[in-house]
Protein backbone atom coordinates (compact mmCIF):
# COMPACT_ATOMS: atom_id res chain seq x y z
CA UNK A 1 0.00 0.00 0.00
CA UNK A 2 1.01 3.47 -0.83
CA UNK A 3 1.91 6.23 2.12
CA UNK A 4 -0.77 9.10 1.50
CA UNK A 5 0.96 10.99 4.36
CA UNK A 6 4.44 11.90 3.50
CA UNK A 7 6.65 12.24 6.52
CA UNK A 8 7.01 15.99 7.71
CA UNK A 9 10.35 16.97 6.42
CA UNK A 10 8.97 15.71 2.96
CA UNK A 11 5.79 17.87 3.37
CA UNK A 12 7.72 21.16 4.03
CA UNK A 13 9.86 20.17 0.96
CA UNK A 14 6.52 19.49 -1.77
CA UNK A 15 4.67 22.46 -0.35
CA UNK A 16 7.88 24.22 -0.85
CA UNK A 17 8.14 22.97 -4.58
CA UNK A 18 5.04 23.85 -5.52
CA UNK A 19 4.75 26.85 -4.04
CA UNK A 20 6.25 28.71 -6.67
CA UNK A 21 3.95 30.07 -9.61
CA UNK A 22 7.12 29.75 -11.49
CA UNK A 23 7.70 25.98 -10.62
CA UNK A 24 3.67 25.52 -11.29
CA UNK A 25 4.18 26.78 -14.59
CA UNK A 26 7.13 24.48 -15.02
CA UNK A 27 4.60 21.30 -14.00
CA UNK A 28 2.16 22.75 -16.61
CA UNK A 29 4.48 22.91 -19.68
CA UNK A 30 5.94 19.57 -19.18
CA UNK A 31 2.13 18.07 -18.87
CA UNK A 32 2.62 18.61 -23.03
CA UNK A 33 6.46 19.14 -23.60
CA UNK A 34 5.76 18.63 -28.01
CA UNK A 35 3.21 21.48 -27.36
CA UNK A 36 5.16 23.65 -25.21
CA UNK A 37 8.82 23.66 -26.27
CA UNK A 38 10.51 23.37 -29.90
CA UNK A 39 11.69 20.57 -30.65
CA UNK A 40 14.89 18.52 -29.43
CA UNK A 41 17.96 17.20 -31.15
CA UNK A 42 18.30 14.66 -28.74
CA UNK A 43 16.04 13.59 -26.63
CA UNK A 44 12.41 12.94 -26.96
CA UNK A 45 10.01 15.41 -25.26
CA UNK A 46 7.72 12.25 -24.41
CA UNK A 47 10.27 9.65 -22.94
CA UNK A 48 12.47 12.32 -21.72
CA UNK A 49 11.08 15.84 -20.89
CA UNK A 50 12.24 19.05 -22.49
CA UNK A 51 15.39 19.92 -22.20
CA UNK A 52 16.77 22.81 -19.57
CA UNK A 53 17.37 25.23 -22.09
CA UNK A 54 14.21 25.37 -23.59
CA UNK A 55 13.07 25.54 -20.19
CA UNK A 56 14.88 28.66 -19.09
CA UNK A 57 13.73 30.35 -22.09
CA UNK A 58 10.48 29.51 -21.77
CA UNK A 59 10.30 30.78 -17.93
CA UNK A 60 11.98 34.04 -19.09
CA UNK A 61 14.59 34.29 -16.22
CA UNK A 62 18.57 33.61 -15.39
CA UNK A 63 20.01 30.20 -16.25
CA UNK A 64 20.80 30.15 -12.15
CA UNK A 65 17.54 31.00 -11.50
CA UNK A 66 15.82 28.27 -13.47
CA UNK A 67 18.46 26.14 -12.70
CA UNK A 68 17.26 26.39 -8.45
CA UNK A 69 13.47 26.29 -9.79
CA UNK A 70 14.57 22.72 -11.40
CA UNK A 71 16.39 21.65 -8.42
CA UNK A 72 13.32 22.49 -6.03
CA UNK A 73 11.26 20.64 -8.13
CA UNK A 74 13.81 17.43 -8.84
CA UNK A 75 14.67 17.33 -4.74
CA UNK A 76 10.69 17.02 -4.47
CA UNK A 77 10.60 13.75 -6.93
CA UNK A 78 7.96 15.88 -8.63
CA UNK A 79 10.37 15.96 -11.62
CA UNK A 80 12.93 13.21 -13.42
CA UNK A 81 16.24 14.62 -14.94
CA UNK A 82 17.57 12.80 -17.75
CA UNK A 83 20.80 13.86 -18.82
CA UNK A 84 21.04 12.64 -22.51
CA UNK A 85 24.96 13.80 -25.09
CA UNK A 86 25.26 16.29 -22.33
CA UNK A 87 21.86 17.86 -22.15
CA UNK A 88 19.74 17.32 -18.98
CA UNK A 89 16.14 16.63 -19.85
CA UNK A 90 13.18 17.11 -17.61
CA UNK A 91 9.74 15.04 -17.44
CA UNK A 92 6.49 15.27 -14.99
CA UNK A 93 7.35 11.91 -12.17
CA UNK A 94 3.17 11.78 -12.19
CA UNK A 95 3.14 8.57 -9.64
CA UNK A 96 4.87 11.56 -7.10
CA UNK A 97 2.54 14.27 -8.32
CA UNK A 98 -0.79 11.83 -8.29
CA UNK A 99 0.38 11.35 -4.93
CA UNK A 100 1.02 14.90 -3.61
CA UNK A 101 -2.29 15.49 -5.56
CA UNK A 102 -4.09 12.94 -3.22
CA UNK A 103 -2.39 13.68 -0.33
CA UNK A 104 -3.28 17.29 -0.56
CA UNK A 105 -6.97 17.04 -0.92
CA UNK A 106 -6.60 14.87 2.77
CA UNK A 107 -6.01 18.19 4.22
Amino acid sequence: MQKLIPPLLEREQLLKAIASERRLQILEWLKDPVANFPPQEHGDPIEHGACNLFVVDRLGVSQPAASRHLKVLVDADLLIATRRKGWVYYRRNEVAIRQLMEWVTTI
